[in-house]
């Protein structure tokens, strides 16, 4: 016997507990907005945008700027799509599901990629932060900036601890800060600002995540779809306190790129 079908209503909850898709805080995204609009950007891209809650704030502090979100995920490009109409943004901003692999949606004044390096780059390949940072700097006009938010190791991660993390996690996923910020050197930037994510931004931001899904699986712990919900959802928080917490860091690097001659 089948078990009923769940309608759209009764599922799961999804990340709405979150403001950013990312351990970013409230007061770091305002430094980080207030940088970008000091230069006053027209053209805003962000790449794997989610629902766009940094694209938004800029394009809020930067009159008669327009921006552009690329994801592939519809729900989130959705929910995006309603907080720029009921923040009075919808003729300035468009939310595009498509993929940023080779966009040619560049160049532009400012570019955000929050944690979606992986946007830009061949699924089929190993990732690659060098490949990211060439592309970020194409797609950046001269005098613009890039906001890039990447994974870095706080320190080498033990076998045991990558073998609690992710599955197949290994320490070449990902670099450590000092020689991630020298690729982004290497690509034809400089840094303007280097700074990384805190131990309560993780923790809000993880907490967060799951939260509604906790309360959801609190109150229907007998629910066709309780079951895998549950396995998924203990997983990814054993993957965070029992594998990468304290040890996988983000920075959010301000990049800005460096007159070609």
């Amino acid at each position: 016997m089948f078990p009923p079908m769940a309608i759209a209503s009764d599922l799961p909850p999804r990340l709405g507990s979150l403001t950013f898709h990312g351990p970013l805080s409230e007061a770091r995204a305002g430094r980080i907005v207030a940088r970008l609009a000091a230069v006053s950007p027209s053209t805003v891209l962000d790449i794997g945008c989610g629902w766009g809650e940094l694209l938004l704030r800029v394009l809020e502090s930067v009159p008669g700027s327009t921006g552009v979100g690329l994801d592939i995920n519809a729900e989130d490009l959705a929910r995006g799509r309603d907080l720029a109409k009921g923040r009075g943004l919808a003729g300035r901003v468009e939310f595009s599901e498509e993929s940023a692999l080779g966009t040619a949606r560049g160049p532009v004044d400012a570019v955000l990629c929050l944690g979606a390096g992986q946007a830009l780059c061949d699924p089929e390949r190993p990732y690659d932060p060098s490949f990211v940072l060439h592309e970020l700097r194409r797609l950046v006009r001269p005098g613009g900036r890039v906001v890039l938010g990447e994974g870095f190791w706080e320190r080498a991660p033990t076998d045991e601890e990558l073998a609690a993390m992710w599955p197949g996690a290994h320490a070449g996923d990902h670099l450590r800060l000092g020689p991630l910020v020298e690729l982004a050197v290497e690509a034809g930037f400089r840094p303007a600002w280097i700074e990384s994510a805190s131990r309560e931004e993780w923790e809000e931001f993880e907490s967060g995540y799951r939260h509604d899904t906790e309360l959801w699986l609190a109150m229907n712990p007998d629910h066709p779809l309780a079951a895998e919900t549950r396995e998924r959802v203990d997983r990814q928080r054993s993957s965070w306190a029992d594998g990468y917490r304290n040890i996988l860091g983000i920075t959010y690097l301000t990049l800005v790129p460096v007159t070609r001659t």
